[in-house]
């Protein structure tokens, strides 16, 4: 019954903002750490934002630092993702998943690997 699902995808014009949700079911929020993922045509995924529910702490890619910024609804076992000054760059897959007991910075050195647990994917658009 472990569900993620992720929403708020679409087409916007560079410079543009869009906020990614990320609704989770089916296990102990405060037990996992929350990760944004992006894979491009042709590119691998790459690790984007990352946070910890229970405690705050958060990792960002240097490539989205200052433009993005995770938070956790804790009640309603959510985590956005808001996108501001959109690139071109930008445009990708999107998808949430959750690791076990992992501190954000993890996503910095391993990547998707401890993440177990994915959504089905949002679709961003960043035109030019």
């Amino acid at each position: 019954e472990v569900q993620l699902v992720e929403s708020g995808g679409g087409l916007v014009q560079a410079g543009g903002s869009l906020r990614l949700s990320c609704a989770t079911s089916g296990f102990t929020f405060d037990d996992y750490t929350i990760g944004w993922f992006r894979q491009a045509p042709g590119k691998e995924r790459e690790g984007v934002s990352c946070i910890s529910p229970r405690n705050g702490d958060t990792y960002y890619a240097d490539s989205v630092k200052g433009r993005f910024t995770i938070t956790s609804d804790n009640a309603k076992n959510t985590v956005y993702l808001t996108m501001n000054s959109l690139k071109p760059d930008d445009t990708a897959v999107y998808y949430c998943a959750a690791a076990f007991l992992t501190a954000p910075q993890v996503m910095g050195v391993l990547g998707p690997s401890v993440f177990r647990e994915w959504g089905q994917g949002t679709l961003v658009t960043v035109s030019s």
